[in-house]
């Protein structure tokens, strides 16, 4: 067999994992010979390549974004290189060229809806879920997500010690797009007192009010924020627009809007700080790096049988697989209902409500 690997998306910890556990797998249980396509999808337009062998993926398992590097803009059914024309032709002629038999996927929606799309015109494609966000549908995690709560969770440890230091209001905006996952864990994990996620449009009287009420006790609070959390009645912060990419809509800045609502119904400074892409660098986890490394296995299983259409999950404490048409262009968004959010809720953290 000769199978292709690219890694589709945003970067994020634990890609260089997965590609070394299917190289890895694919060539010890399989005899395979492995491919790696450079910049994701783009790679199969611009013809670019590079095999993969043992020797190419040692050392890479602790490494923080991708050896194939990746792309979030291009989509070969909508190829804005082209005018947004339709090249997945060409794409398939360089998968013939090479003599690929099947393709690893390893990204997120975007990805796995592409990776559908060219299941469809003959290419088996097994796919791999990528994402900090941990917006899949049909996997209880993705691997980056557990690496970028840990940066959030390290990042409100520090805010908290200025902020008890100065009686401050200080915000962390996280990432998340329009899932609260890791604003509401990484508050969580960080003790912050105010966590408010897009799932629950918040009121700003009622977040003023929480702080307030700790200032009156001398206590400083923390909020965690995610870029995709709105006001009751009020819409998204869009940061811009890019008219080219599979997703137009660039979300920031709301933790400076929240500032800028609070500071004038509180008695203390308010401060912000936007972490960015500080969450999707570095080095993963162990937790992600065996998520990774249990993904790409389990990946390199299903090629081996021929179990293509396929994504790989983790469901409770098992992986498995789903069918890639179910997960394709899906959010899975945090439930009201969630285990976190009431456990949130029941020791005093407010979620912005009234």
């Amino acid at each position: 067999m000769h199978i292709g690997i690219l890694t589709g998306g945003g970067d994020c910890p634990g890609l260089n994992a997965v590609i070394r556990a299917v190289t890895l797998s694919l060539i010890n249980e399989c005899g395979a010979k492995v491919t790696g396509i450079e910049r994701g999808f783009l790679g199969l337009l611009t013809r670019s390549s590079r095999p993969l062998d043992t020797a190419a993926v040692a050392g890479i398992l602790a490494e923080g974004g991708t050896i194939l590097g990746t792309h979030n803009k291009c989509d070969p059914f909508h190829y804005f290189g082209a005018g947004g024309a339709d090249s997945s032709a060409a794409a398939m002629d360089y998968v013939r060229e090479l003599g690929l038999d099947a393709l690893v996927a390893i990204g997120g929606d975007g990805t796995m809806a592409i990776a559908h799309k060219f299941e469809a015109l003959g290419l088996p494609v097994v796919g791999v879920p990528k994402t900090i966000d941990n917006d899949l549908f049909c996997t209880e995690r993705t691997f980056g997500f557990d690496s970028a709560v840990a940066v959030v969770a390290d990042a409100l440890d520090r805010l908290a010690t200025t902020g008890r230091s100065h009686g401050r209001v200080m915000i962390a905006e996280t990432m998340g797009r329009y899932a609260g996952w890791i604003a509401l864990e990484g508050g969580m994990a960080g003790g912050a007192e105010v966590i408010l996620i897009p799932e629950i449009p918040f009121s700003v009287e009622a977040v003023a009010g929480r702080c307030r009420e700790r200032a009156a006790h001398g206590l400083s609070t923390i909020i965690s924020i995610a870029e995709g959390a709105a006001p009751e009645g009020g819409g998204l912060t869009v940061q811009r627009t890019i008219a080219d990419s599979p997703d137009p809509l660039r979300l920031g800045g709301v933790g400076n809007w929240l500032q800028q609502q609070l500071e004038p119904l509180v008695d203390c400074e308010v401060r912000t700080t936007l972490l960015g892409h500080i969450q999707r660098g570095g080095s993963p986890t162990p937790f992600d790096r065996v998520l990774a490394t249990r993904f790409g296995y389990h990946a390199a299983q299903l090629v081996e049988a021929g179990q293509y259409g396929r994504m790989v999950a983790l469901q409770g404490d098992a992986v498995v697989s789903v069918p890639i048409s179910e997960v394709a262009g899906k959010n899975r968004l945090v439930p009201r209902d969630h285990e976190l959010v009431r456990a949130a809720r029941g020791i005093g953290v407010s979620l912005g409500e009234k």
